[in-house]
Parts: structure tokens; sequence; C-alpha cells
């Protein structure tokens, strides 16, 4: 039987990243590397698997046991961020980790230091995997997968092992934001469902942001600067001066639990045209109108101050809370908590900063809270996870998967 850490460290050597430039799905070919290997593990072990045209791995494990249950589905992404690169990912072992600083050897004077990032003090003597600084890991959600995976392994393992019906479920451009936009909940044939896609230890979530993009073309006008008064509109600067109609303190950097915010996420352009883009986040669905509003507030007051066409908006929603669509099915929050403590977990409930694919799922009909995979520091060069974190996660299925048997 593969170990848990070889497994995982078998798949984040696969470049998944997907790309929000393309229209395709999956939006990058080289997710398709990984989508396969998935199916070709699941049909070695027995399990019937499938790859559709637009990057579903689905499989299904038959109930063993002589009375009806429901179906219960997990789900993880295997694409990584467009933030930082996923190639040639050569991640660091650090066992019995001391508490101390971890040095990124693939750049010179780099290391997670715990007085940047205290969390890591809550590991001492764990086993953490880091990056080398130079790539992200690719935890998120390749953690997830390896611990549906480990799980999947231990039931074919175990056929004495009571389950009910179980699906298994991985998708592409989770990370994108169209990761289950064409998954078919019915051909998936899960009750209920739980993605394993969440952050460190004990983490459970059952709501999330409301999520739209805000694109903003800014048409300047450009003339020479000597003779620019009067004339000259830098496109530059009256996006900053749009920026600026922004509530300040509503940005990322300033918010927590269930507060909202604007946040720039690109720019680019020049004295003629520029364009800027946003994301728009709020738990709230009254407050999320609200702050779409404002943008276009803003959009407008730019336009009448320099003239109508200076500012092109094109808000779209992207996804919504899906606290509503779980709450009514709360029995399969509760059935994580109790897993978690079944696995010496404290289960901690909050709501997500950010979104997840559960999220539309859940809109589809298909319940489906949010479980931690057990990865810190996403998207970027300071992401690692705790292999025991992983363990836990991997329990959870199996925990879960009982508790449904009953």
């Amino acid at each position: 039987m593969e170990k848990l850490l070889d497994r995982f460290l078998r798949y984040v050597s696969v470049d998944t990243q997907s790309n929000e430039e393309s229209e395709t799905q999956p939006s990058a070919p080289k997710e398709l590397d990984l989508l396969r290997m998935l199916r070709d593990e699941l049909k070695a072990l027995g399990v019937e698997a499938t790859l559709d045209e637009y990057g579903y791995v689905m499989a299904r494990i038959p109930s063993n046991l002589s009375h009806e249950v429901p179906a219960v589905g997990f789900i993880a992404h295997v694409d990584t961020a467009p933030d930082a690169s996923g190639a040639d990912v050569k991640p660091q072992i650090i066992s019995a980790y001391d508490g101390g600083e971890i040095p990124l050897k693939g750049v010179p004077g780099l290391a997670l230091k715990p007085s940047e990032f205290p969390e890591m003090l809550h590991y001492v003597g764990q086993t953490l995997i880091t990056t080398d600084g130079t790539t992200l890991l690719g935890a998120d959600d390749k953690a997830g997968v390896a611990e549906i995976m480990d799980a999947v392994q231990y039931i074919v393992a175990h056929p004495e092992f009571p389950h009910g019906p179980i699906c298994i479920g991985f998708t592409p451009d989770e990370e994108i934001g169209r990761g289950v936009v064409k998954f078919d909940v019915a051909k998936f044939g899960a009750d209920y469902a739980y993605t394993m896609d969440g952050g460190e230890v004990g983490e459970l979530e059952f709501e999330n942001f409301n999520a739209a993009s805000a694109k903003i073309h800014i048409q300047g006008r450009n003339v020479h600067p000597g003779y620019a008064k009067g004339k000259m509109l830098n496109a530059i600067l009256i996006g900053q001066e749009l920026n600026a109609l922004l509530p300040e303190a509503d940005r990322p950097e300033c918010t927590e639990g269930y507060e909202g915010f604007f946040h720039l996420i690109s720019f680019k352009g020049s004295v003629e045209e520029a364009d800027f883009a946003y994301i728009i986040r709020d738990h709230s669905r009254p407050k999320f109108e609200e702050r779409k509003a404002l943008m276009q507030k803003a959009a407008d007051a730019i336009n009448l101050k320099y003239g109508a066409g200076t500012v092109t908006l094109v808000l779209k929603d992207q996804y919504y809370n899906m606290r509503e669509q779980v709450e009514p099915h709360y029995h399969i929050v509760e059935k994580a908590i109790k897993a978690m403590d079944l696995a010496g977990v404290k289960a901690k409930v909050q709501p997500i900063r950010g979104g997840t694919d559960g999220a539309n799922l859940s809109f589809k009909g298909l319940p489906c809270p949010n479980i931690f995979a057990g990865g810190l520091n996403f998207h970027g060069k300071m992401e690692f996870v705790p292999l025991e974190s992983m363990e836990k996660a991997s329990q959870v299925i199996l925990n879960l998967i009982s508790l449904f048997a009953k």
C-alpha cells in the first residue's frame, strides 16, 4: 500500500496550474495529466472510474451493507493557483519540526519563520512539508486529493469495512472559479458530499463569501506631455482616483471573520488606457449587493467627471454563500463534527474567507460543506502542510463513511 506522504509528493510533482485567461475546460491541458493518473489509479484499485470531456473524474464504490443509506461524496480539485508557479515543485520534508525557522533552500535567505507565521508552533514535533521557496507547494488541493485516495485505498484493502455508496470526484479549475460549472450532480450520484479543501486541521466550513469580479477598463487620452495642459487624461491616475473612492479599510489586509472587502488583484496600463481587476466579497448577501452598487457608483462618478465612456465596468457574480443551502441539512455538519471528534480533532466551525466548489455544488442541489485538508499559507512560496494533519483528514473521511453507514 502506498503511503500518504509518497502519494502526496507524487501528485505535487505534476504541474496543474489553471489558466484564468483560457476559455476552455479544463483551462490548461496539463491539468489532465493528473486527472488521467487519478482515473487510472482508481481503476487499478478496482474502483469504477471515468474521466469526461470537461476534466471531471467520477468514481463510485458500491455499498456493502444489507440496508439502504445515503450516498456520500468526497471531492477535491487538482489545479493549483495562478498566483505562483506550480512547475518543478521541490518539496522539503522537515521531520520532527523543532519550532525554529525553516530555510527555503531554493532562495538564499528566504525562510518560514514562526515570528511571521506563529501557527507553525502548533506543529512542533510533527513532519512538515514545505516548498523550497521557488514555487507554491500544491497542498491546495493535492493534499485533499491524496487524502481521498488514501481513504479509497484503505476501503479497497479492507472489504470488511462497512460502508454505504461512496462517490469520489476530482475536478479542474477551482482556483479560477470554474471548478464545477459543468459538474453533473445527477451523474455523480451522491446525496451529500464534502469538499476536502479547507486549511489547517479542524477547519469545518458551511458558509462562504458571496463573490463577484469587477473588470474595469479606463480610456485615457495621451498627448505630448509638454503640451498636455487641459488635454491629457492619464488612465493610470484616473484608475487610482477610482480606487480611492472605495473604502480604504475594506481591503483584505484590514478585514477578518465575516467582514467583506474590495480586493484590487491586477493592474496593467499606460497613459492611453488601463485595466484594473477587482474581486468583491461579503458573507452577507445584502452587503454584497451594496458593495457591487458602490463599485458602480464609483465608476459613474468618474464618468461624470471625465466624460461618458472613460470607465467601462463589467461586474460578474461568481458564487454565493452556501449556508442557505446546507443549513436545512445540518445533520451533515453534525456528522463532520462527530467524525473529527472520533479522530481526536476538535472541530473549528468557521466561515470560509474565500470560495469552494462546495458552494456552487450546494446551489446545484448537492449540500456540500468543506473539511480541512491540512495546508497553510496557500497560493505562495510559504505554503506548507503537516503530514499528521493529512493523516487526520484521511481518518475523518473514513469516520464519516462509517457514520453514514449507520
